[in-house]
């Protein structure tokens, strides 16, 4: 008789533990929806993407346009609601654009002049600029199979593509990307020059694509500018055709002592847990030659309307919720490792990281840097938003921002949207506001906030 009511109260306490999921799932249910809701029916984050993307237009780490996105968005926290809202003093490189052109000069063929960009932090060259023979290879492998015999003094034109077979196209970038990072300090190695380097993206199109290039140390810096896709496949062209022709190079872009500049963040309190907290946000720089609303402008936004629409609805997270727009992504990446360091300094528990830095178009999903058990909690939250074709939940990584948060033991998630279309727009002219769907970024500023209301509700 006595292990029969032992088995009735066993029963009874699961029973009860049953329903009251089903309470809390209907509870989460309910607040998702109405964040989808809010999300879709109110154009505030547009119009602030708008805003920052007209008024602060080429907002790289450094220039003006990058303090005037600093204030825009401080005061934009301050009118959302954002409990308290502060800068993060940040040291960030001071680089210049200057004039640029690059012609193609033929005995044969001609002249054309080939719409090109510098890259982040090159050296520029001597304002009469270069004039050199050109030399054309796809890899590191090839130019040193041609040896310094064949490269001195030249141009070096890399023009591998990016792999247009592969479906993932951050895939594709990532296989054709190097030669823009690393391809100016490979061919110095080989007595080049400058290089030329073709657009890491899948479009073909005249907009060059720009990006960072990084030197090694003991090498001789010497310029380095992308040109467009459809420019690369000319000068290949041309190239076939007269493998004497030259190259006049004129980039006098220039490098400046750093300075300082600053993350914004702006937070709601926990009510429960305020000294655990989430970490929401994308990169504010974008390259000055573009209004980066795709990359990533969106990003920000999104984070500052996870707040609005927080406290519109009256959502009271257990965790303190931030929002951090991070600066110099772009260039060295000293935004995210401020926000780290002085986390970590403080002693702060990062329990989650969210960074969007894929785009605005429609989402797909979240990836998720955990393991175990926690990282199969987090991708059942996935039923939640099967009612908004939202399916895409799976093992993955989060951003550049967030990455040194991982040290401190944080989750780290990225935010998946559509992407075929991202590489079109990233690091070029190409990439402004009238890009930017507004009814797929409504979609994805509903799906981050829930997200995070999610992982919150239920302690995952």
């Amino acid at each position: 008789m006595h292990n029969i009511k032992i088995m009735k109260y066993i029963i009874s306490v699961i029973m009860t533990f049953i329903l009251s999921l089903s309470l809390l799932s209907q509870e989460a249910e309910k607040t998702v929806r109405s964040i989808f809701d809010e999300a879709l029916t109110d154009r505030t984050a547009f119009s602030q993407l708008e805003y920052l993307c007209k008024n602060t237009k080429g907002r790289i780490p450094g220039s003006a346009a990058a303090a005037e996105a600093v204030e825009y968005t401080r005061q934009a926290l301050i009118k959302v609601g954002a409990d308290s809202v502060w800068l993060q003093k940040v040291s960030v490189p001071h680089w210049e654009r200057g004039f640029e052109k690059c012609s193609i000069v033929s005995a044969k063929l001609g002249s054309e002049d080939l719409n090109i960009t510098a890259l982040g932090l090159s050296v520029g060259t001597a304002p009469e600029g270069i004039i050199s023979k050109v030399i054309e290879v796809h890899d590191f492998e090839e130019l040193k199979k041609i040896g310094r015999k064949n490269v001195e003094g030249k141009i070096v034109f890399f023009n591998r593509p990016a792999d247009d077979k592969l479906i993932n196209s951050f895939a594709g970038y990532a296989g054709a990307v190097n030669q823009r990072t690393q391809g100016a300090s490979e061919a110095s190695k080989y007595g080049a020059v400058a290089v030329i380097v073709r657009s890491a993206t899948q479009a073909l199109d005249n907009f060059p694509h720009t990006g960072v290039n990084s030197y090694e140390e003991n090498v001789t810096k010497i310029p380095a500018v992308a040109v467009s896709t459809i420019g690369a496949e000319m000068l290949s062209q041309w190239l076939k055709s007269d493998s004497e022709l030259t190259i006049h190079l004129i980039s006098t872009c220039r490098n400046l002592p750093d300075i300082w500049s600053y993350n914004v963040i702006g937070e709601i309190r926990g009510t429960q847990k305020p000294n655990e907290y989430f970490s929401v946000g994308g990169h504010l720089d974008a390259w000055d030659i573009g209004e980066g609303a795709i990359d990533d402008g969106g990003g920000c936004i999104q984070a500052i309307e996870m707040i609005r629409i927080f406290k519109k609805l009256g959502i009271r997270p257990k965790r303190t919720v931030r929002a951090v727009m991070f600066m110099n992504e772009e260039m060295t990446g000293t935004g995210g490792r401020a926000y780290a360091e002085e986390a970590k300094r403080k002693g702060e528990i990062q329990y989650v990281a969210l960074e969007a830095d894929r785009g605005v178009m429609t989402p797909r999903g979240f990836s998720f840097d955990a393991e175990g058990e926690r990282l199969q909690k987090l991708i059942a939250l996935s039923s939640f938003f099967v009612p908004y074709n939202i399916r895409d939940f799976d093992k993955g990584g989060g951003g550049s921002d967030i990455s040194p948060l991982k040290s401190l033991g944080t989750v780290l998630i990225g935010s998946v949207p559509e992407a075929q279309r991202y590489f079109y727009y990233h690091h070029s002219a190409n990439d402004t506001f009238e890009q930017v769907n507004c009814r797929e970024f409504q979609l994805g500023n509903a799906a981050s906030a829930s997200l995070i209301y999610l992982i919150d509700f239920f302690n995952l």
